[in-house]
């Protein structure tokens, strides 16, 4: 894919990004077929995902109440939240571990609090640890061999359950499809954790601005009307994903039929704010044109490059057949 090559432009000393398509759903299970990837740079190095280690924490939690082990509606957390609340940052928690600053689903507050509780939550239910359910439940049957949790670290304000993830790019992507095309949870839980929760809430974005509303879903972040975003400005509202303050992120656009993740050696900041956007513009319009026929592929470069330094060095792109480790 054309577009990868912007990566060669970013400010990082290593960089690797992944686009794979996926096919609209065709059948009344919702999935859909799993296409080819494209990747550029180190796809099996390991870097840290920070936040995006969100996404496979809230997996562990659907696959869990799926299983009875917990159920979305039970109490968890400050008085008068649930699993649900805590999910979709609505429980009133802060960012670090404290008193609650408001009552559930009254604001939109990201906390790396809430995802604490629930792996202690579910290693409670489960009677194993955080680290072992998330192994066993989720990094295990998606061949993610490559990724670890980091508890070594477990204290401090982003726990483990919260952003401590590490691993490569191919297992990222393979994190991508199962957001896009659920093998794990059921169609209706995979519905809900993609559609918005304690809709009409206000709240701030890391990294941007205060959004009302700021929406969220149950894990996934959902773009909705948010501009600026870290998503480009032709993802369609109903794009999910979520990205992670080490340099990473992780976004499925159902309508496109697409997804891309990302992972880099350098944190999150205005060169990220720059780049990403405009990658994904130009990762959307290539795919659209791939599936419109050849001749409507727009050439890479111009001034929608994000371009914020000269080459990295990251890595050449490379094609691989989708499904699972490549």
């Amino acid at each position: 894919m054309d577009a990868l090559q912007l990566v060669a432009g970013w400010p990082v000393g290593s960089a690797a990004v992944g686009v794979v398509g996926i096919d609209r759903p065709s059948a009344p299970t919702g999935r859909g077929r799993r296409e080819p990837s494209a990747v550029f740079g180190p796809d099996t190095r390991s870097f840290a995902w920070a936040s995006v280690t969100k996404l496979a924490t809230a997996l562990a939690v659907l696959v869990a109440a799926e299983e009875g082990t917990l159920a979305l509606d039970d109490p968890a957390g400050p008085p008068g939240a649930t699993v649900r609340h805590l999910l979709a940052h609505a429980s009133g928690l802060g960012p670090r571990s404290g008193p609650p600053l408001a009552p559930p689903a009254v604001n939109r507050i990201y906390s790396n609090a809430g995802y604490l509780v629930l792996g202690d939550l579910i290693a409670e239910r489960s009677g194993m640890s955080f680290a072992d359910y998330l192994r066993e439940g989720v990094l295990g049957p998606l061949g993610m061999t490559g990724t670890l949790l980091d508890t070594a670290d477990a204290d401090k304000a982003e726990g483990a359950a919260a952003a401590g993830l590490a691993g490569p790019l191919v297992d990222l992507l393979s994190l991508g499809r199962e957001l896009a095309t659920p093998t794990l949870i059921g169609g209706e839980t995979h519905r809900m954790a993609t559609s918005v929760q304690f809709p009409g809430l206000g709240g701030v974005l890391p990294g941007f601005r205060r959004f009302e509303p700021c929406d969220w879903g149950l894990g996934p972040e959902i773009r909705g009307a948010k501009q600026p975003h870290w998503t480009g400005t032709e993802n369609s509202p109903a794009t999910f994903g979520h990205f992670g303050r080490s340099g990473s992120f992780l976004w499925v656009d159902p309508v496109a039929g697409v997804a891309c993740a990302g992972l880099s050696d350098r944190s999150f900041g205005p060169w990220a704010a720059r780049s990403w956007p405009a990658l994904a513009d130009s990762v959307l319009e290539e795919q659209a044109g791939r599936r419109a026929g050849p001749d409507r592929s727009r050439p890479v470069g111009g001034d929608r490059s994000g371009r914020a330094g000269s080459g990295s060095g990251v890595g050449e792109r490379t094609e691989h057949p989708g499904g699972g480790h490549v």
